[in-house]
Formats: C-alpha cells, sequence, structure tokens
C-alpha cells in the first residue's frame, strides 16, 4: 500500500471523520489503485482514468464512484448525490462500523469500477439541447444576438452549468436577476466557476 505525500493532509485535518476517512483510504488502496489529489479531495484512479474519490461532508462521508450509474448496485448501497449528477453514486457512512461490515462489497464495488473504466464504457450523458432553456433567458438569446453566439461557443460543460443555474429559482425576477448578472460572464467566454 502507497499512500501519497501530497493527500496526507486531507486526512491529518479530518476532524470528525478522520477514522471513517483512513478505513475507506486502506479500502482505495488494497484495490491497487493510485492515489491522487483532485479537487482538494483524494482521487483513486487506473491509468489517470478517476475509479472513486473520497469525500466528506457535516453529516456523512463517501465513496463517490465516478461512473456509478454503470456500476451492478446489487447491494442497493448506491445514492445519486443530486437530481442534476448523472455519471456519479455515492456510497454514504455516518461511521466507522458501517464501512467495515461493508468493507468487502465495496470492494467488488471498486474492482467492477475498475473493469467498467477498462472495458472503456461510457455513460450516455443528457446532450445540452435536451436542457430546459429558461424564458428568461431566451428572451435575452433571441434578443441580443452576440449573447448567443457567445453562449453557443462555450463548451457543452458551461452551458448546462448555466442552463441548470438559470433554471434553479422559482420566482422569475430571481431567474431574470441571474442571466442579468451572468450575462458579461457569458459574452467574455466564461463559464459559471471561471
Amino acid at each position: 500500500m502507497k499512500t501519497n505525500p501530497k493527500v496526507d493532509f486531507y486526512f491529518n485535518k479530518a476532524k470528525k471523520w478522520q477514522e471513517e476517512l483512513e478505513l475507506l483510504r486502506t479500502i482505495a488502496q488494497d484495490c491497487g489503485l493510485d492515489e491522487e489529489l483532485k479537487w482538494g479531495v483524494p482521487c483513486y484512479t487506473l491509468y489517470d482514468s478517476n475509479i472513486v474519490l473520497i469525500h466528506d461532508f457535516k453529516e456523512y462521508c463517501a465513496f463517490l464512484f465516478f461512473k456509478g450509474v454503470l456500476l451492478n448496485d446489487a447491494a442497493g448501497i448506491l445514492i445519486q448525490q443530486t437530481k442534476n449528477v448523472q455519471s456519479a453514486k455515492q456510497v454514504r457512512f455516518i461511521n466507522a462500523l458501517e464501512i467495515v461490515e461493508l468493507k468487502p462489497i465495496l470492494k467488488t464495488y471498486i474492482y467492477e469500477a475498475i473493469e467498467v473504466e477498462k472495458a472503456g464504457l461510457k455513460v450516455d450523458l443528457k446532450k445540452t439541447a435536451e436542457y430546459a432553456i429558461p424564458v428568461e433567458f431566451q428572451s435575452k438569446l433571441d434578443h441580443i444576438p452576440a449573447l448567443k453566439t457567445a453562449f453557443e461557443a462555450l463548451t457543452p460543460g458551461r452551458q448546462r452549468g448555466y442552463l441548470l443555474h438559470f433554471t434553479a429559482p422559482k420566482q422569475a425576477k430571481t431567474r431574470e436577476a441571474r442571466v442579468e448578472k451572468f450575462m458579461p460572464q457569458i459574452l467574455n467566454g466564461k463559464g459559471l466557476n471561471d
């Protein structure tokens, strides 16, 4: 088991979930994956392809399988993190005992995720054109050709990011305010979080 010193800080800084995170780390490493630091969290890869990562939240810690939707969830433990996540699935934990009890199943899931990656399987993601465009944004696109051109020039992921952000509020005035706020960023070719 080879740990990556760049990742050690994550486990050392953990307060609430330290024991649980160390158990998850051991399980991932036992499966022969490389340990890397991505997005500020431990990520376990095979040939530079992301397989699983560890992350912690206030209420739980978790394994996140990047292509979780392609796994056979025989144990029924995979959870969709949010309604907009299309590919990844989590296994959540609230104590170390759960992890110890699920260790053989977790390893089975990791090995299956490795096989999914080796087979080159891809998740069939929803196309950007399938996302709803709120009327507040569509109106701007229809009346400002430069905005439409700039939006269409963005990567599909950046387009989806904006569409999800613009459609989230229930009130029209909030959607309108969001569109107004981010129009300059779109015109500058930037994504929501750039």
